[in-house]
């Protein structure tokens, strides 16, 4: 079995009991659960219990570092099934701690009006370098920076990953706090949009809380400790994400030791199919992390 293989097992979870499951964290190589792997899996959760509505929107809110190194409990709480919308609440637990808070809501589909905003103009994945190009590019450039770091940034995902914007994490430069990145699911993931919804919650979390130290020309890696704090997505459009869907994000905002992230979501025929808003803590302790 793959990396990209496991790390889609843990993607799925164990029915533990009525509104119960467990799921596994995917170690890539740092001291706490990817948050994106935790929203993906409350989805997951959540979703178990909603019959022939898609999500149309959820909120988190992250607590406490996840440990990888043991399984999260996710606690689905029934709280509405309306007419036309359901709503759940999800509750991730480690050591009889809540690390992690969810609130989704699922909607039976419907046609009205509609607009949307155009695209950004930018180069095709097809373009643009593979981040193993981008891995095997550091590993030379860098060889005093610890291998295991450098993995962390651009190490293996479930997603392919091809991003616009060359900002480098291990040697900054101020630059304007705007980031584009296109993404596609590694393997077949089939007919079922929860499935798609899921790797896309996942990659929400892929590259957003950096965008906003990019106009201060400083990293996770040059001295910043950066943790996502609140999180919200909304799926305006079924999709594919086996085809490249572009995340167009702008920092708008830093202040208080907090920075905010706003994203637009947009497949290659320019559809508007998401939106997204993250805030995260960033405090400078000034510290390179080398070898």
């Amino acid at each position: 079995m793959t990396l990209t293989d496991a790390i889609f097992e843990q993607l799925d979870l164990e029915h533990v009991e009525e509104n119960l499951f467990r799921g596994f964290a995917q170690d890539h190589g740092a001291d706490r659960v990817f948050g994106g792997q935790v929203i993906g899996q409350a989805l997951i959760a959540a979703g178990r219990t909603v019959k022939d509505r898609p999500c149309h929107s959820l909120h988190v809110y992250f607590l406490r570092p996840g440990d990888p190194k043991i399984p999260i409990l996710y606690e689905v709480d029934r709280i509405r099934d309306g007419g036309s919308f359901t709503t759940r609440r999800v509750v991730a637990i480690q050591k009889g701690e809540a690390i992690f808070s969810m609130s989704a809501s699922f909607q039976s589909i419907e046609v009205g009006l509609e607009h949307q905003i155009e695209m950004p103009d930018v180069p095709g994945p097809e373009e643009l370098p593979t981040e193993e190009e981008v891995l095997e590019r550091l590993l030379i450039d860098f060889p005093e920076v610890d291998e295991n770091l450098l993995r962390m940034a651009h190490g293996e995902r479930p997603l392919d990953v091809r991003r616009v914007q060359d900002f480098n994490y291990f040697n900054p430069k101020a630059m304007p706090p705007v980031k584009h990145i296109w993404y596609r699911s590694k393997i077949k993931l089939g007919n079922d949009l929860a499935r798609h919804q899921c790797l896309l919650a996942y990659a929400s979390d892929v590259g957003f809380l950096s965008t906003t130290s990019m106009p201060h020309g400083k990293s996770f890696m040059s001295g910043l400790m950066m943790a996502s704090i609140d999180h919200s997505l909304w799926f305006h459009r079924a999709f594919n994400l086996e085809d490249w869907i572009l995340i167009a994000m702008e920092s708008t905002l830093s202040a208080g030791s907090r920075g905010f992230v706003r994203a637009s979501m947009f497949t290659r025929d320019g559809t508007l199919i998401g939106s997204a808003t993250q805030e995260g803590l960033i405090r400078d302790i000034g510290k390179l992390r080398v070898r």
